[in-house]
Formats: structure tokens, C-alpha cells, sequence
């Protein structure tokens, strides 16, 4: 098992900068027993209160790119406190992490509130997905049923088979007989990463330069 130590305090006082060093030694030690690979620790100094942490970010990436199997704390405190510490576990789990904790000798027990929050979260943002994806079907219906064509869009695809990121200014032109809701819905459904706000605003760009230009001629 590959492991990743947390360890934190919330202040930087001379006692709690010995509480961090014990946090971290004392996971060591479990990892030594449980003959598992301290692939990186991390310890801070920060509020549990603070969502924003930049050893969070980094846990949260070692997870997500799966470089490590289990994230050791001394307890549940350690990762955060209040609604920091239930956005934090969400992530954890929605990325597929374990979280074992010295305090309970083995994987982190949560309490029933808490792993039933945890629970109506994932299910909200299962329906969230479907409806975003249900709203980019319906976009994207609409955009076929205006004349638009997908499969002339192939340019756009790169070796790896994503299509690049950018604002397709073309496309926007070619789908504005639908709204802007429905075109930045529609443009998403074929992987741009655009919101109704920049279809809008590269829209009116384009229109600005054409009386500009026309103003020339």
C-alpha cells in the first residue's frame, strides 16, 4: 500500500509545531507496522476551518492522479472541521481515496450524520450530471434540427481523441438561431469548455468588428 501522511495544526505556536511533528511520526510508525510506503507527507499549519489549503490541493491530487492508496491522519479533525471537513471527505471518496486514521486504528469511521450527508451529496451530484447531460442533449437536438452537423466538426479532434478546448467562433456564427443558453450547451456536448456568458460576449465581439469594418469599407 501506498500511503500519504497528513498531519495539521491550526496554529503556529512552539507546542502545536511539536503536536505536528508527533502527527507525522506516529503515522510513519503505523505505516512501518502496517509495511506500507510513505510516498509523500504533508504537514501544515492551518485553520480546519480553511477549505483553501494548499496541502489539501496537493492530497487531493495525489488521489486523483491514484499515486497513492490511503491518505493516514491522526483523526478526522485533522482533515478539517465543520463544512470544510464535509466538502473535503466528499472529494476524497468522488475521487476514490481511503482515509485510514491513527484514532481508529484502521479506516476512518464517520458518524451517522455525517456519513449521511456525505451520502446526499453524491446523490445530488448524480442528478446534477444527468441534468447538465440531459440539457446538453436537448442542445445539441435542437443545434442538428437548426442544420447544424457535428460530424464536420472532426477537425477539431485531437490524437487523443478529445477535442481541443477554445472558443469556436465559426460554430457560434452557424448556431445563433438558437439561444446562447442552448448554443454554449450544445458546444459543450462536443467538449468546449464555454459558458452562455462567453458565447454571448464572443458573439457581440464578432458583430462589433463587422459594423466596425463595414463602417471602413
Amino acid at each position: 500500500m501506498r500511503a500519504l501522511i497528513y498531519s495539521r495544526v491550526s496554529t503556529d505556536k512552539e507546542q502545536q509545531e511539536t503536536s505536528l511533528k508527533r502527527q507525522t511520526e506516529e503515522g510513519k510508525k503505523y505505516c512501518n507496522q502496517m509495511s506500507w510506503k510513505v510516498v509523500h507527507v504533508i504537514e501544515e499549519q492551518e485553520s480546519g476551518y480553511d477549505i483553501e489549503r494548499e496541502g489539501i490541493f496537493t492530497l487531493l491530487s495525489f488521489i486523483k492522479n491514484k499515486d497513492i492508496d490511503v491518505v493516514l491522519v491522526q483523526d478526522e479533525t485533522r482533515i478539517g472541521r465543520g463544512n470544510t471537513k464535509i466538502a473535503i471527505l466528499h472529494q476524497i471518496k468522488k475521487f476514490g481515496g481511503k482515509i485510514y486514521s491513527l484514532e481508529h486504528n484502521g479506516e476512518l469511521l464517520l458518524s451517522e450524520m455525517d456519513g449521511l450527508i456525505l451520502e446526499i451529496l453524491a446523490v445530488i451530484e448524480e442528478y446534477q450530471r444527468k441534468l447538465n447531460n440531459r440539457k446538453i442533449s436537448k442542445g445539441m437536438k435542437r443545434a442538428v434540427k437548426a442544420g447544424y452537423r457535428p460530424e464536420k466538426n472532426l477537425k477539431n479532434i485531437d490524437q487523443g481523441g478529445r477535442e481541443r478546448k477554445e472558443v469556436p467562433l465559426e460554430e457560434i456564427i452557424r448556431l445563433r438561431k438558437l439561444k446562447f443558453t442552448d448554443i454554449a450547451a450544445t458546444l459543450r456536448g462536443l467538449g468546449y469548455d464555454i459558458s452562455k456568458a462567453t458565447v454571448h460576449r464572443r458573439y457581440q465581439e464578432h458583430m462589433g468588428k463587422q459594423m466596425e469594418e463595414s463602417k471602413i469599407e
